[in-house]
């Protein structure tokens, strides 16, 4: 309501790291205890990153209440600001060490109890010999000191941690495998001490399958714990290219101090082959420097004094010293790191489905459970309650949702982090998904589609005139402008060394051109209309003008004391890659279209020469917008690509906006998705990860759910009464082990992505350079 009357209230967003959640049905739990929270607008939890993102109306509530609301419904919080990337890697670290500690230990305690009871199954007269030679009391009670220790020692995480969520009447993964083992384990104690208290002929002893399915799932976990730390991988790259120390100077001395005490301003000295420490400028000295961390250009850059230096960058053989303007958060390389995180963290569309049907699943297996244990002791065959409770369990078992839970946040992970090494920031999670749903690109043309950056490409002089000789005036005369098409003739003078003489005299006419006397000659430059208005006759260059303007050029017109002397066209060239990348784009399904300020005749000759579909010209900014909703007027979504401050209405407004990196930071605000490189053809590796990662989401899900869904009734026994079919605890077990396994291993898949087009090569204009991706 305020915001409808125009006073939104104020927002804060933070970020808790979430311990104790072992399934996807936590996630619903977590997420609707903060939800409740008084002054919460929005709550966001991610079982593969273990954080959660919470916006609230500031003053309403404080991140101490939401921590607290999290650990009153059962899972302890923590502001993840207190705990550094490499503090959480660590600590993942940490927990994979000790579940393989754990599963060794359950593992040796377990096989004996296996042995002894599989071995009665494989080899004929086993159990009789070994009851003659030992007793089975004897056997039965070695059994429940193996069983009972593991249950104690390693399975014990299940009862600290299960229990509690089911006397809160929330149960979760840890709250079946606890009620499944202690029911086995506790009719195998009846069954070893007190066999009065079981009807006749129902006296047998479960305690391997107590042991070998806490060993089993611990199993999984381990190997869960492994992938998970892998999913990370790319952020860990991004960390290792922060260095610790940098060189700087102090007071007149050179002074090794940690990178966190570096302050703008600070002056650093860089050595051959070291990494750059910070953000910064070019004080003296020249080096080459590897970029391609950031650009994905393999070419090292020639530096000099005034040219920008990005941290995390490598230096080549040349040492220079350079002057620090982003230090800290501030840095291009941890605003990259700091994107990838928040995309990592985030929450697409299709999650909030899973969260909805796992927040009910666990309570609805534990029913289903209880109707299959009443339903073998009403109708099964004798003994009906050894059936009972082999079904009961081996339903609480497989039925563990994680791999539900690990399914999509695995897959944005592995896809986001798999995107940041090619030069694609997804700065908003969401676009991951709805960028695969696109069916129209929209492209601005200057700085996206050209090089934003007009050059020279025609002069032809008037019979009389010598086309050096037209050049050194003209060039003198521009140099006094800082239009950016005299630039553009100044430029082409210099780079073909033609010598600029002094200039007497300089006026501009607004609108009109402009008019100098150059080593005694008087010289004009302007448009067509300025000639006219001087009084010069350019008729003999009409249909000159007119084939340049066809293709797109913009034409000048230059007189020389009086008299026309030639004609200068320059356009702002089109980028080597766009041509491929937008033949690219059509190859995968798409459209394209360009949204321009420029005139018409223009954009057109772009369009034909880079086989653009759809050309909207001559719009301002604000035109930009209304262009967009023309083009998705059928209810389709589009994706916008631009760079300039001029793009950002357009880049927040369009479904995903996509920001070229080496544009303003106004425009990469506005933007979903940022591309490090400076041309189109990270739009299409952006929509080649998009797909693959949807893709991968949905065969994820496809076997959770599957999974499950056609688990749970053979696990509960209708495939009995026909196949005599029940399944066993144990295979139950390492089912739902192997199938979050499964999805995390799916999920890895996409570290093996390649670009679709590599930003690397050298790609002309006429031939896409494309490369299949896996």
């Amino acid at each position: 309501m305020l915001r409808e009357t125009g006073y939104p209230a104020r927002r804060q967003k933070v970020t808790l790291s979430i311990a104790s959640m072992s399934c996807a049905s936590c996630v619903g739990r977590v997420d609707k205890a903060l939800a409740a929270v008084p002054g919460v607008l929005e709550a966001s939890v991610n079982f593969a990153t273990e954080t959660a993102t919470v916006t609230y109306v500031e003053g309403a509530t404080t991140p101490r209440a939401l921590v607290a609301a999290a650990a009153e419904a059962g899972y302890p919080a923590k502001l993840a600001g207190a705990e550094s990337p490499q503090d959480n890697s660590a600590r993942k670290e940490e927990e994979a060490r000790i579940l393989r500690r754990d599963v060794v230990i359950a593992s040796i305690l377990t096989l004996p109890v296996f042995l002894v009871e599989m071995g009665g199954h494989t080899l004929p007269g086993f159990h009789d010999w070994l009851a003659h030679r030992v007793g089975q009391q004897t056997i039965w009670l070695l059994q429940f000191v193996l069983t009972t220790a593991i249950l104690a020692g390693p399975g014990r995480r299940f009862y600290i941690k299960g229990v509690p969520t089911l006397l809160r009447g929330a149960p979760d993964m840890n709250s079946l495998v606890a009620l499944g083992t202690a029911a086995a384990w506790l009719f195998s104690v009846i069954a070893t001490f007190a066999p009065g208290l079981l009807p006749e002929g129902t006296r047998v002893v479960y305690y391997e399958a107590a042991a070998v399915i806490a060993t089993l799932i611990l199993l999984g976990r381990w190997l869960e714990a492994r992938a998970r730390g892998r999913t990370g991988a790319a952020i860990r790259k991004l960390l290792g290219m922060q260095v610790k120390t940098a060189r700087v100077e102090r007071n007149g001395d050179t002074v090794e101090v940690p990178i966190e005490e570096l302050a703008a301003g600070d002056v650093l000295v860089v050595r051959p082959g070291e990494r750059i420490a910070v953000d910064g400028e070019v004080a003296d000295g020249t080096s080459h420097v590897d970029e391609s961390m950031i650009t994905g250009e393999p070419i090292p850059v020639a530096k000099k004094p005034g040219d920008p230096v990005t941290g995390g960058t490598v230096n080549g053989p040349g040492g220079f010293r350079f002057r620090a303007t982003r230090v800290g958060a501030d840095t291009t390389l941890a605003q990259i790191i700091r994107m990838v995180e928040e995309a990592q963290g985030a929450k697409l569309p299709i999650q909030g489905l899973v969260d909805r049907v796992t927040l009910w699943f666990v309570p609805a297996v534990i029913g289903v459970a209880l109707l299959a244990v009443f339903g073998w002791l009403s109708f099964g065959p004798a003994p009906a309650l050894s059936f009972a409770l082999v079904a009961g369990v081996s339903v609480m078992i497989i039925a563990c949702p994680c791999a539900m839970g690990l399914a999509t946040p695995t897959s944005i992970m592995v896809g986001t982090g798999r995107a940041a090494e090619m030069g694609v920031l997804f700065r908003k999670g969401d676009a991951l998904q709805t960028l695969s749903g696109v069916a129209v690109v929209a492209l601005d043309k200057t700085g996206t589609v050209t090089q934003g950056r007009p050059e020279l490409t025609d002069l032809t002089p008037v019979e009389g005139f010598a086309r050096a000789e037209v050049l050194s005036l003209v060039a003198a005369v521009e140099a006094r402008s800082e239009h950016p098409i005299a630039e553009a003739v100044v430029r082409a003078a210099r780079a073909e060394g033609i010598r600029l003489p002094e200039v007497e005299s300089f006026s501009s006419v607004t609108g009109y051109g402009v008019k100098a006397r150059v080593a005694g000659r008087e010289v004009l430059v302007g448009a067509d209309r300025f000639m006219v208005r001087e009084g010069v006759d350019i008729s003999a260059l009409g249909a000159t003008e007119t084939e340049l303007a066809r293709k797109g050029r913009t034409a000048l017109f230059a007189a020389i004391d009086g008299r026309a002397a030639a004609l200068i066209a320059v356009a702002d060239p089109v980028k080597p890659a766009s041509r491929a990348a937008i033949a690219a784009l059509h190859d995968l399904g798409l459209k394209v279209a360009m949204i321009t300020g420029d005139k018409r005749e223009t954009a057109e000759a772009i369009a034909r020469e880079t086989g653009i579909d759809h050309v909207v010209a001559g719009v301002l900014p604000d035109g930009k917008v209304a262009a967009l909703d023309e083009l998705r007027k059928d209810g389709i979504s589009i994706a916008f690509v631009g760079d300039g401050i001029n793009d950002a209405p357009a880049l927040a407004h369009a479904d995903v906006g996509i920001a070229i990196g080496t544009g303003a930071d106004v425009a990469i605000e506005s933007a979903d998705v940022v591309l490090m490189s400076g041309d189109l053809r990270g739009v299409v590796n952006a929509f080649e990860v998009s797909r693959s990662t949807m893709r991968n989401i949905r065969q994820n899900l496809f076997w959770a759910f599957g999974y499950n869904t056609a688990l749970i009734p053979v696990a509960a026994g209708v495939l009995y009464p026909a196949l005599g079919l029940l399944l066993s605890p144990v295979l139950a077990a390492g089912a739902m082990a192997l199938s979050s396994v499964f999805v995390l291993s799916n999920a890895l898949r996409l570290r093996g992505l390649r670009p679709t087009m590599d930003e690397t090569a050298d790609v002309s204009r006429d031939a896409p350079a494309l490369k299949p991706a896996e």
